[in-house]
């Protein structure tokens, strides 16, 4: 029987890494497409089971191109997302809006037995946000052109490999002071990027009668309390002192001239409203699949690096250790 076929889009980041080796640890061919195969293509080979993966080099509004890939495949994630605007054409609703209709119609084309698309959590509530905005709109366009659609909504996802956790670390260690937005109270539920591929993979091969999902962590923390474990972690004291409203729109303003901003005006903005499940849609858990994994034991297992001694330290050889002997 031949192995049924999984299309990725933007399958070179933090969640396509983790999916692409849990597809193909279960038997299913994955095809990813990439914009730069020279850059990404070794990365992405290293994640699969030899003979799972083709990986394709297209531009993601290359309708014609990507059209071939959509007759051969029977499932298509949406991995692709941007937290900032950029480049010309790179824009919040181009990626956001405009190319996940495209992809819900080349599904409805093609009869693909479900299209999953990774959202973001908030977004019905930060009504002043573009990224909010774009990320709606592409909800709505992508839930009317293909019904055999689900529509993840996450709330924050790290691992190892995210831009959360580590860019955190990175700064604690180096700043004396940090600041806190909004006085550092707004609330997210932080989910494994492990917990959210088991939910893509359960949605692939048994399906989903909801629409629309709210992935979440299996607790809820501040901002503040985010910062706090960091700290502790990387065994650091670091002043956290709330800014003023005024302040963080300067600092944001500044940021938004470097090549990759900490912080956009747009970010700020959405950092008003808590990134936590609303009552309104399933979660995970009411789909059978609670979250496992908490924020402070999995960062635990790589914030040696950002300790004294880094890579040497001997916590890292000593957690091992620990883990056996509880």
């Amino acid at each position: 029987m031949k192995a049924k076929n999984c299309l990725i889009f933007g399958g070179s980041g933090q969640i396509g890494s983790f999916l692409i080796r849990k597809l193909t640890k279960n038997d299913l061919r994955v095809t990813v497409v990439t914009r730069n195969i020279h850059q990404k293509g070794l990365k992405i080979k290293t994640q699969a089971n030899a003979g799972y993966i083709d990986i394709v080099e297209a531009n993601i509004f290359e309708e014609k191109k990507i059209e071939k890939l959509f007759s051969e495949a029977d499932y298509c994630v949406n991995l692709v997302g941007i937290l900032y605007e950029k480049r010309k054409g790179n824009t919040f609703k181009n990626i956001h809006t405009i190319f996940p209709k495209l992809l819900a119609k080349l599904c409805k084309k093609h009869n693909l037995e479900k299209f999953i698309h990774i959202s973001a959590l908030g977004i019905n509530e930060a009504i002043d946000s573009k990224y909010a905005i774009s990320k709606l709109a592409g909800e709505k366009n992508i839930l009317e052109n293909f019904s055999k659609s689900v529509i993840l909504r996450p709330s924050i996802v790290f691992s190892n490999s995210d831009n959360f956790s580590t860019q955190f670390m990175t700064l604690l260690g180096r700043l004396p002071i940090f600041p806190l937005y909004y006085s550092g109270k707004t609330k997210f539920m932080p989910i494994h990027c492990s917990d959210l591929t088991d939910i893509i993979y359960h949605i692939i091969s048994k399906g989903s009668d909801a629409q629309i999902i709210e992935c979440v962590g299996p607790e809820t923390l501040t901002f503040k309390e985010i910062l706090e474990i960091l700290l502790n972690l990387i065994n650091k004291k670091r002043l956290l002192v709330p800014f003023p409203l005024s302040m963080a729109k300067l600092s944001a303003k500044f940021f938004e001239l470097l090549p990759n901003p900490l912080l956009t005006e747009d970010q700020l903005r959405l950092l008003k409203y808590d990134n936590i499940s609303t009552g309104k849609y399933k979660t995970n858990s009411d789909i059978g699949l609670p979250s496992k994994l908490y924020f402070k034991d999995e960062v635990k297992k790589y914030s040696y690096m950002w300790r004294d001694g880094g890579e040497f330290s001997t916590e890292k050889y000593n957690f091992g250790d620990k883990e056996k002997k509880s």
